[in-house]
């Protein structure tokens, strides 16, 4: 192995605890993955500044101007992030000047919905339509058995399918630790709609109990988006919760680097994955979800919507300063794991020609 490949094997391998095949670095792979890295979109989040905005610190305009100065392609923001100030609180000339700097700016915004039910739905449709955008994140949170929880679910696709083909609209439904990836795999391929994708999070299989990379495997099919972001595992004692920490610091129990690859490759000929939006998560706390001896038809309870109480020790004006920090660094780190990428690729190229 040359010291290339040693290289590039050792990045792949961190953390996939031989979950994972190495991949060779041959000229063909080296030019397809700068091919990939050359269209990557890199997304700012809501979520890892969520004290600053709940708090009004910050507003959505101010997260438009975190992602342009981290010369970032968009942002991926929750209709109810802010509060009064959140976009769902906006009026119509609200909403337009927002549209309008995200223009001026050259940023795309993509809308998250905790929420598959009709009048959410709507109320999101109303708002992408205003801000001109065509793509939006929902999850389900019903409660009930599994099987009737899939059932109403299948039944919101049938109604998100419409509205998408009505507005031009896309849907991703993520994963998001009550359901597993190859039963979400199993709804999408149910639906069948052009217009119905995935959103795949890096952390959440692990409160529905799966593995990281056979979650992704599962899934890999119908990934549009993805949520990136650092997990501590913490076993329960019938799962596994997570606990948000920094991506790429070593208490992040995630393969990071190996994720980020294969969903970069993903797609033949275009890259399947629009968004590569950064959801640092830090200090949030996600209990178990689903358990390693369920029956074959287990209960899903009812799932509030995600929040990172002030964590023990902190102060408010400590949490709020944090969390700048804590979204700058993860910037910082996936760009040096891109720009690590890179590097490999183009010394592959150039030691094989």
């Amino acid at each position: 192995m040359n010291a290339i490949q040693e290289r590039f094997t050792r990045l792949l391998d961190n953390k996939t605890k031989g979950a994972a095949a190495p991949v060779l670095l041959t000229r063909e792979l080296a030019a397809r993955l700068l091919e990939r890295l050359d269209q990557v979109r890199l997304f700012a989040h809501a979520y890892p500044l969520l004290t600053n905005l709940t708090h009004g610190r910050l507003t959505p305009f101010d997260l438009l101007d975190f992602a342009y100065r981290h010369e970032l392609a968009g942002l991926s923001l929750h209709m109810l992030d802010g509060e009064h100030n959140s976009l769902s609180q906006m009026s119509a000339e609200q909403l337009g000047a927002f549209a309008e700097k995200a223009q001026a700016l050259q940023l795309a915004v993509h809308l998250e919905l905790s929420s598959t039910l009709k009048a959410d739905v709507d109320a999101a449709i109303a708002v992408a339509k205003a801000i001109g955008t065509r793509n939006i994140r929902v999850y389900s949170r019903y409660e009930g058995p599994l099987s009737q929880v899939m059932e109403r679910i299948a039944g919101d696709l049938q109604y998100l399918a419409q509205q998408a083909d009505a507005h031009d609209l896309y849907f991703d439904f993520e994963q998001h630790e009550e359901l597993k990836s190859d039963e979400i795999a199993q709804l999408l391929s149910q639906a069948n709609h052009p217009r119905l994708h995935a959103l795949f999070d890096f952390g959440n299989m692990i409160n529905a109990c799966e593995q990281p990379l056979q979650a992704l495997a599962h899934l890999a099919p119908h990934i549009r988006q993805t949520h990136l972001k650092g997990v501590r595992v913490v076993a329960e004692a019938q799962g596994f919760g997570h606990y948000g920490v920094l991506q790429g610091s070593a208490e992040d129990d995630l393969p990071s680097p190996r994720m980020l690859f294969e969903l970069l490759m993903l797609g033949e000929r275009e890259p399947q994955v629009i968004a590569f939006i950064l959801e640092q998560e830090n200090h949030y706390v996600a209990p178990a979800f689903r358990q390693l001896h369920e029956p074959a038809d287990p209960f899903i309870a009812y799932r509030e919507m995600s929040d990172t109480p002030l964590p023990e020790g902190f102060t408010l004006e400590q949490m709020l300063a944090g969390e700048q920090r804590w979204a700058n660094n993860q910037v910082s780190y996936v760009k040096g794991l891109l720009a690590e990428l890179r590097t490999l690729a183009e010394l592959a190229l150039a030691t094989s020609a």
